[in-house]
């Protein structure tokens, strides 16, 4: 069927490669690239054998010259960016450059401020429309799954949605006094950064951690969960029929709370850059060099994760709830793929809006969020390649 470059070779890629190969069919052929050439062949090397042939590469992501070099010489169908979210507009400059379709997981940030928003992503809407090709963001899961979710209730159980709750819940334990689940910078510039929510159209902050709610999670139980901001909000919020307010909810427990406030109040969480002893050093990078790398945590997590949405709207005007949510078994995933359930529910989802685009069952020129597209072919490949979905029409409800 068709041709995808890889570009990152992290906990995400090494799954969403796994996920190409069990796929063969739409995708023949792959190359991996990243900073780190020995890490793409590692995973090559994993893999080879099957029906995919793949080929490795190295390549600086944050260089446009070197991205359009590596795409003109394989000549790809699509751009698979696993990258950081940082390199997002270089991968696509390169895309628009090339005339080459476009997937990733995350919206892009600067690396300067923590802000998480799609207007620089947005400002391409027209330039790839006139290329011809499609830039397809957020396919993860949440943002991804959790947006494919929402155009799934709309189509099939509503008339308008008017209430929706992300709820994201990570029960799951790797024996560690603290340490983060995917990538560190990216994962406490989010949880150090105030909340928001969306309400009658208008963004409404709180401070980081300030609303905390207590969920009985399906499959898990009770656990302690904090509003944050979340960047589907802003994309949902426009393309969701009868929005009046959605939130975005995660868990964490008290040790990695307490933990984090300490790094906080010492000042190790900081993106301002410090001297020390004749260098220039961000406090977040060195944390990360010396926290444990999250794609080490796979063999030791046990548990599982629930990631959902609660939706609440109306179908032939009487009231309805339904709330759609998958449950992950770190353990499972780690047997599977040799990674934990975090980067798994991100790797399987990047595979599946890659092979939406590589198939032509999504094919709309220009920059989409994930929820503009018709989502029940996405939905069907979530319980075929692992991430079977299930559905309550009677959920307990986030007061």
């Amino acid at each position: 069927m068709g041709k995808a470059l890889i570009i990152g070779a992290g906990g995400v890629a090494s799954v969403c490669i796994h996920k190409c190969c069990q796929n063969p069919d739409v995708f023949e052929e792959i190359c991996i690239a990243s900073r780190t050439k020995s890490k793409c062949d590692a995973l090559k090397a994993k893999l080879d054998g099957g029906k995919t042939k793949i080929s490795t590469a190295q390549v600086n992501a944050d260089n446009v010259d070197e991205l359009i070099a590596l795409i003109n010489e394989f000549k790809p169908d699509v751009v698979i960016n696993l990258a950081l979210p940082y390199q997002d507009l270089t991968i696509m400059d390169a895309c628009l450059a090339t005339k080459v379709n476009y997937v990733d997981t995350a919206n892009y940030e600067p690396l300067d401020t923590a802000k998480f928003e799609y207007k620089w992503q947005w400002a391409y809407r027209e330039r790839f429309e006139k290329a011809g090709i499609t830039a397809l963001l957020g396919s993860g899961f949440d943002p991804g799954v959790t947006g494919v979710f929402s155009a799934y209730a709309m189509k099939h159980e509503f008339d308008e949605i008017n209430y929706i709750d992300i709820l994201d819940c990570n029960a799951g334990d790797h024996g560690y006094p603290f340490a983060t689940n995917f990538n560190p910078e990216i994962n406490i510039r989010e949880v150090s950064a105030k909340g928001s929510y969306i309400e009658d159209g208008k963004w409404i902050e709180t401070e980081p951690m300030e609303i905390k709610r207590v969920y009985n999670f399906p499959e898990i139980g009770e656990k302690d969960m904090y509003l944050l901001h979340h960047e589907e909000l802003e994309s949902l919020a426009l393309n969701i029929k009868g929005i009046k307010r959605i939130r975005f909810f995660m868990t964490f427990g008290q040790s990695y709370l307490t933990h984090l406030k300490c790094l906080e109040n010492v000042g190790m969480t900081s993106i301002e850059p410090i001297d020390f002893e004749g260098h220039k050093i961000v406090p977040l990078q060195f944390l990360k060099a010396v926290l444990p790398d999250p794609a080490s945590l796979g063999p030791r997590t046990k548990g599982k994760t629930n990631i959902g949405c609660i939706f609440i709207g109306k179908k032939d005007g009487k009231d309805k709830t339904y709330y759609l949510y998958n449950v992950c078994d770190h353990e499972e995933c780690y047997k599977e793929v040799g990674s934990q359930a975090v980067s798994y529910t991100t790797g399987v989802p990047a595979m599946i809006g890659a092979a939406m685009l590589l198939t032509g069952k999504w094919n709309k020129p220009g920059v989409h969020n994930i929820e503009e597209f018709d989502p029940d072919p996405f939905m069907e490949d979530l319980n075929k390649f692992g991430l079977p979905w299930k559905e309550s029409y009677n959920p307990d409800l986030v007061e």
